[in-house]
């Protein structure tokens, strides 16, 4: 019975962990929330809610854009249709696509600042590596022997 055992203590002590740290949320909004911003995690889908704060805009147009296949733009506005990030208008022949909610620029223009600081975050961080290379460049140009004067004659 000692594996029974071990198996209960490693269990409690799971039990303990998952307690203080808390059990994975499976909320509706946290479903949400993964499924949104999983919808916004690709590049083409995020370059076309870019080019929809200017307006709707039809597929043909975003192509151009894009420069992309139609195909993969209306594939693309499918995934964003499906979460409700984009609706349509029909006009004629013409599919009008735009952005549901507005507030979905603002979180792109969030995601542009954090974006903006990493990069000066990251400027930094090589600025002060070019320093301490040039300051051990020159502390090792001090310690070089270097010849005398007297054998230069």
């Amino acid at each position: 019975m000692p594996s029974v055992r071990r198996y209960s203590r490693v269990n409690l002590e799971f039990q303990r962990l998952l307690h203080q740290v808390g059990a994975v949320p499976n909320q509706p909004l946290h479903r949400f929330k993964a499924e949104f911003f999983q919808a916004l995690g690709h590049p083409a889908r995020l370059r076309i809610l870019e080019l929809l704060r200017g307006g709707e805009r039809t597929v043909s147009e975003l192509q151009v854009e894009l420069a992309i296949e139609a195909s993969s733009v209306s594939q693309q506005l499918a995934v964003l249709r499906a979460k409700n990030i984009v609706d349509t208008r029909r006009a004629g022949t013409s599919v009008y696509y735009s952005v549901r909610d507005p507030q979905i620029f603002q979180l792109l223009d969030v995601a542009r600042d954090i974006f903006n600081n990493h990069l000066i975050d990251l400027q930094a961080m090589l600025e002060t590596q070019g320093r301490d290379e040039k300051a051990a460049d020159a502390a090792d140009g001090h310690h070089r022997a270097r010849p005398s004067k007297r054998a230069a004659r």
